[in-house]
Order: structure tokens, then sequence, then C-alpha cells
């Protein structure tokens, strides 16, 4: 395969942006991968997240994945800048795994191993050294490929953070810690919200003249984010604010392909939202090809993306919510959050 710079990083030059195809008609549908983390109650949550009943469950997500996409279920691209390669994985339904590549040494760390099949399948065809797992988060379909691996890889180290019950971690990692991985240099990002112990990783571009890349896992999608499901809407707001401050210039590659979802979604509550249409479209073609819709950029997701835009005044009439006499802007912030997540799950559900 070879490398490519994303399309779609500037909603002019977006394969989609002037429209579908002449006869070709798209029709909004609420259909989408089977994903075990959608609201489904506590106590189910606590079975999938704490107990063996989960791992079977994923084990069963596992095979029948493999049975339905034997090659994948998006046509994924490489991206390349000099020294690095981000090869992205797409495994179990909508999961993406990602295997970086330090191109000079061979060196390479995996982000959330679902499929280990699938990991190692890829590593065999780069012919790379897997030195690092890197876990955003304890969830079985972002990490049950880490045993498998470790046996296959007796250097490689599993990072991830203590507070999540994260399978073979070996090195717990703190906020803002940072981890090499040949000349790679990856910064560890505590982000509770989906879990506690939710971590995001960033890797430093610039000594190779790249922009900053985030491997966000679950806390954030293409115009979504993931369920608060051991945290408030506070803690969450806080995380997303965190990966904003990133800049602009970040490429976002989340842990699953939700953007058709997420983009018509989004679409319902702005309707009048430009950036937001154009990258609708341009996701509908590439759904439609069966390619993948990431990476996108913090600065295109501010656009569109309601999760991140409870400061903007047009989501907030939308949703016909307004800020109280003397509340706090953040509280009311975390308040729109609330909102907008109760809005998409309602929407999941029907």
């Amino acid at each position: 395969q070879s490398c490519h710079r994303p399309a779609g990083q500037q909603a002019s030059q977006q394969p989609g942006s002037q429209g579908l195809p002449e006869g070709v008609e798209y029709i909004p549908t609420r259909k989408k991968g089977k994903n075990p983390m959608k609201p489904v109650g506590v106590a189910w949550y606590s079975l999938y997240a704490r107990t063996r009943l989960g791992y079977l469950f994923y084990q069963r997500q596992v095979k029948k994945a493999r049975e339905r996409y034997p090659n994948g279920h998006s046509v994924p691209q490489p991206y390349c800048f000099p020294g690095v390669k981000i090869l992205p994985i797409p495994v179990l339904s909508n999961n993406y795994s990602y295997l970086v590549i330090d191109t000079g040494s061979s060196q390479a760390a995996v982000i959330d191993p679902s499929d280990p099949l699938a990991v190692q399948a890829a590593i065999e065809e780069e012919g790379v050294m897997l030195e690092a797992i890197f876990c955003t988060h304890k969830h079985w379909d972002h990490s049950g490929g880490n045993e498998e691996l470790c046996q296959k890889h007796n250097s490689c180290r599993v990072y991830g953070s203590a507070l999540d019950a994260i399978p073979q971690l070996t090195n717990p990692l703190a906020d803002r810690e940072k981890v090499s991985v040949g000349c790679l240099t990856f910064e560890a990002l505590a982000t509770p919200g989906h879990t506690v112990g939710h971590m995001v990783y960033v890797l430093d571009g610039g000594p190779f003249g790249g922009p900053p890349c985030l491997f966000s896992g679950d806390l954030l999608f293409l115009a979504g984010c993931g369920e608060p499901f051991e945290g408030s809407p506070e803690t969450m707001l806080a995380s997303l604010d965190m990966a904003v401050d990133l800049g602009e210039d970040t490429l976002l590659w989340p842990g699953h392909e939700y953007a058709l979802e997420c983009l018509t979604f989004a679409s319902l509550l702005e309707m009048d939202n430009s950036a937001l249409e154009q990258k609708l479209q341009w996701a509908v073609q590439q759904r439609q090809e069966k390619r993948s819709t990431c990476p996108s950029t913090l600065g295109e997701e501010q656009t569109y993306n309601p999760f991140l835009r409870t400061h903007r005044l047009e989501l907030q009439e939308a949703l016909g919510l307004w800020q109280g006499r003397g509340e706090d802007p953040d509280a009311f912030r975390a308040r729109v959050l609330k909102e907008v997540r109760r809005r998409k799950d309602l929407y999941q559900a029907t």
C-alpha cells in the first residue's frame, strides 16, 4: 500500500463536497455495526467491563467479525511523513487499531489491538518489531489482543492507566508521561469519562516535519464522542477540552468508524451548517466505497462535531438551552453536552 495524505482536510478538497454521484440518492440511516458499548444498562455494562462474561462476548464478536469482514470492515490507507508510517487496521465490526512505525529503525507500536490476528498480519507484512502496546482503556474491544501479542513479542511492553484493569499491563502511565519507541515519542494524557482510567496518546510529529497525531480511543470520534460510562458530563467536557487544546492541525485517529452515523445525527441539530453538510456528503461517498474516514483534524472537528461545539450559540439555541443568570460558563457547557449526549442516545436507540 502506498502512503497518502488524508483527503477531506479542507472542505473544498473533499471528494464528496460537490454532492453524491449522479443517480445516487442518500437515505439517512440509523443502522450501524453492532456495538457492545451502546447504552444497555448498568448491569450489562458491569458484566462486559468487569467479568469473564465480557471477555467471552468479545471473543464471539471477534469470531463473527472475521467471518463477516475477512479483509476488514473498511479499506484503510496508510499515512506517512518522513520517518513515520501510520497504518489503520480495521478490526471487529467498526473498531480501528493503529500500527505506528518508526521507518528508520523498523520499531513499532500498536494502539488498541482488538484483534491480535489482524494486528499480527500487519506487523508481518510491514516487517517491523513490535515494541509497545498503548491501550486507551480496559474495554475488551480495545484491549482484547494484548495477551496474544505479548506472547508473540517478548520485548513488547503494555502501557496504559493503572486506574483501568488493562490486560497484561506492564507499564502504568501517569498523566503527561512520555514514552519513546525508536525515534517516536508518545505522550499519554488522562482523559477520564468513558472509563475512569481512559487515556489518549499523542504522537509528536514535530521532529519529522509532521503534525501531532491524536489516538483518541473512545474519547473522540469523527463528529462524535464516547459514552461517559464512568464519568459526569463535567468530567467528559474537561477531557474533550484537553483534546481541543492540542491544536487545530492535530490529526484525529479515532477508535471507531462511526463517521456516517455521527455526521447524520449532527446534521439534525445544525441543519444550516455548511461545513457539516460538506463533510457528510464526503463521508457518504467514502462509506459507499467502504473507505475509512480517518483521519480528520481537530480544527475540522470544531466546525461540525456537536460535542466540541457546546460553546456555540447556534447549537445552544437548536437545543433550546440558555445560560442561567450567574451560571458558570463551563457548568452551562456541561449541561449542553449532557443534552447532546441524551439526544444522541435516543437517536441510537430508535
